[in-house]
């Protein structure tokens, strides 16, 4: 690991003025347990750390007046799942974070760190860039090692799959992120954070070097279904082969009107339109279920290696709408 500065604000605008222009300048760290790993991999090399853990205001979750949920940045997995409201009407939220199966990630890993966290591609911490191309510029995915690589929004030049467990369920329920840098505080829905990069120099979410997260704001999950299901090759830590989260507005017995967010099968978290527009007006079965799981993958496409990916994916929708009709029991 190359040498660095460390600064330790207590302010989110003394951490803002902190930052630079590029990641080279700076980087904000939090927990630190992905970022940590890069630099250890020489795959970015800041000047200077920026600690964010004794800015308050990142932190905590709590009810606002309008009844959604504030989560702080800085919140950890742990503290998410301890949580009695987010037990009590996020389902979908509990289930992605019991899937980081490792104490010490849950201890330090935040929910802004999971949200911005870099691609697992191997390609990618091996140092051939986040569109993993050789030295000529020939993009080594398509026909190599594309095991666990995009089967959806794969047609280039970005072929990594978000490695977020916590956004397919955020999107799911609708949630926003707060943005805060030198021009103040900026509101998008989670869904808009995400972007497929087309060339180097672009990143795969939209955070400018000299801005931060400082919350996610959900709405009420109130006469909302939800759940989400991973599929893994291990119940020790690791990333899901594929994974499905779903929020199931109900009018009775019917679902009038549904959101399904595909994990780890996409540059982005994907959300199938094709699943939720058949969903509308039906009552869940699992023929319901298992056809909506195949609409969501319709216009999937394998690489050489990763077809296996597609009947997984399917099958996560399906089970993520069946274990939403059961209440989300874990």
């Amino acid at each position: 690991m190359r040498g660095f500065e460390y600064a330790s604000p207590t302010t989110k605008e003394q951490a803002v003025s902190l930052l630079g222009s590029s990641d080279d300048d700076a980087m904000a760290l939090a927990g630190g347990t992905d970022l940590l790993s890069l630099m250890k991999d020489d795959i970015v090399a800041p000047r200077r750390l920026v600690n964010l853990k004794d800015v308050a205001e990142l932190r905590g979750i709590r009810l606002l007046p309008d009844g959604s949920l504030r989560i702080g940045a800085l919140v950890t997995v742990q503290e998410l799942l301890d949580n009695a409201i987010v037990k009590r009407g996020y389902a979908s939220l509990i289930h992605a974070a019991d899937g980081i199966t490792s104490p010490q990630i849950r201890a330090m890993g935040t929910v802004g760190g999971d949200l911005c966290q870099r691609p697992r591609c191997w390609y990618y911490r091996a140092g051939f860039g986040l569109l993993a191309k050789d030295k000529d510029g020939a993009a080594l995915v398509p026909e190599g090692d594309n095991r666990y690589h995009a089967i959806l929004g794969n047609t280039g030049p970005a072929y990594f799959v978000n490695p977020s467990s916590l956004a397919p369920a955020l999107i799911a329920l609708g949630a926003k992120l707060h943005i805060f840098g030198s021009g103040g505080q900026v509101e998008m829905n989670l869904e808009n954070f995400f972007a497929a990069p087309t060339s180097a120099n672009e990143k795969e979410y939209r955070l400018k070097p000299n801005e931060i997260v400082t919350e996610i704001i959900v709405p009420s999950a109130g006469g909302w279904k939800n759940a989400t299901y991973e599929v893994r090759q291990k119940e020790s830590l690791d990333w899901p082969l594929a994974a499905a989260s779903v929020a199931l507005k109900m009018s009775g017995k019917t679902i009038e009107s549904a959101r399904v967010v595909l994990g780890h099968v996409a540059p982005v978290p994907w959300r199938s339109g094709e699943a939720q527009a058949y969903l509308a007006g039906k009552t869940i079965s699992e023929q319901v279920a298992e056809t909506a799981g195949t609409l969501a993958v319709a216009r999937a496409s394998a690489m050489s290696h990763n077809g296996y990916k597609i009947q997984l994916a399917r099958v996560a929708v399906k089970r993520a709408i069946m274990k939403a009709a059961q209440g989300g029991q874990r």
